[in-house]
C-alpha cells in the first residue's frame, strides 16, 4: 500500500503518539476473538454464560475450564509483524502509550515495554473477593482459592459489566488528551468506553489514523483510513518512519 506522505510527515514529528489495539491485531497470530473461540465444546454458551461475575459466582469450575482452554490457545500463538511494528516504535517516536483492548501479552512478548492493558490480562489471578495477594496460589485446583484469604481466585480479565480497571482508563484517558497521533488499530471501535478514545484524541488535535480491513463507526471520523491488515500494513509504516528519521539527521 502506498502510504499518504503527510502521515509520515505526522509521525516524525509527533511529540507524543497513542496506539490503540483490538482483536484484530492477534488475528493474525490465530487467536480467535472471543466469540470465534466457542467453537465445539463451547458453542452451546453464550458469553454471558462464560465471562460474568454472575456466570462465576453460579459454576466457577465451568468458567475455570474455559480460561484454561483459552490460555493453551494463545500460549500456541506467536507475536506477529503488527506487533513486532509497534515495538520498534517506541524507539523512533519521543513519547508513545499502546493501550490494548486484547489479553493475550502478544505485545510484551514482542518487546513492547509498558503496555496499558485496558481488559486485563489472560494469564492474570486475582482473588474474587477483594485485593489480595495472590502469589502462591494452587492453580492445579479446579477452583484455586487465594492463598491470602481462602476465596476464589479468578481470571485477571475485565468481564461482561464491569468496570475498566482505574489506573488503565486513566492513563488511557490522559494519553489520548495528550497525544499528537492516535492509531487505532485492529478494533471494531463498536466497544466502550475504548471506542471514545479516538474521539478524545481528536478532540485536542490528534491526528487520528484507523488500520483494519474493514470500515467500522470510526473511519468517517479519521483523518487517515487505511484498509489493511496490521501485520501488513505496521511494518511498512514503521519502515517509512525509521527512513525518514535517518533522512533528517
Amino acid at each position: 500500500m502506498s502510504l499518504p506522505d503527510a502521515l509520515v510527515d505526522a509521525l516524525a514529528s509527533a511529540r507524543h503518539v497513542l496506539a490503540l489495539t483490538g482483536s484484530g491485531a492477534s488475528a493474525e497470530s490465530g487467536v480467535p476473538t472471543f466469540r470465534e473461540a466457542q467453537t465445539g465444546l463451547w458453542s452451546q454458551y453464550e458469553p454471558t454464560q462464560l465471562a460474568t461475575p454472575e456466570a462465576f459466582a453460579q459454576d466457577p469450575a465451568l468458567i475455570w475450564r474455559w480460561y484454561r482452554w483459552r490460555r493453551e490457545l494463545v500460549q500456541a500463538a506467536e507475536p506477529n509483524p503488527g506487533h513486532v511494528a509497534l515495538a520498534r516504535l517506541h524507539s523512533l517516536v519521543d513519547t508513545m502509550t499502546l493501550v490494548t483492548q486484547n489479553v493475550d501479552g502478544l505485545h510484551q512478548r514482542a518487546g513492547s515495554p509498558d503496555v496499558v492493558e485496558y481488559h486485563g490480562n489472560l494469564f492474570a489471578n486475582r482473588c474474587h473477593e477483594g485485593s489480595c495477594d495472590t502469589n502462591g496460589a494452587d492453580l492445579e485446583a479446579e477452583v484455586p482459592a487465594c492463598p491470602q484469604c481462602g476465596g476464589r481466585l479468578r481470571p485477571g480479565v475485565v468481564w461482561f459489566g464491569e468496570a475498566i480497571p482505574d489506573g488503565a482508563r486513566e492513563r488511557a484517558d490522559a494519553a489520548a488528551a495528550d497525544c499528537d497521533v492516535f492509531l487505532s488499530i485492529g478494533t471494531s471501535s463498536l466497544v466502550w468506553p475504548a471506542a471514545g478514545l479516538a474521539d478524545i484524541a481528536s478532540t485536542h488535535g490528534a491526528v487520528v489514523v484507523e488500520i483494519n480491513p474493514d470500515a467500522t463507526p470510526q473511519t468517517s471520523r479519521s483523518h487517515y483510513s487505511l484498509r489493511a491488515r496490521a501485520g501488513e500494513l505496521l511494518p511498512e509504516l514503521v519502515d517509512s518512519l525509521a527512513r525518514r528519521k535517518r533522512s533528517d539527521t
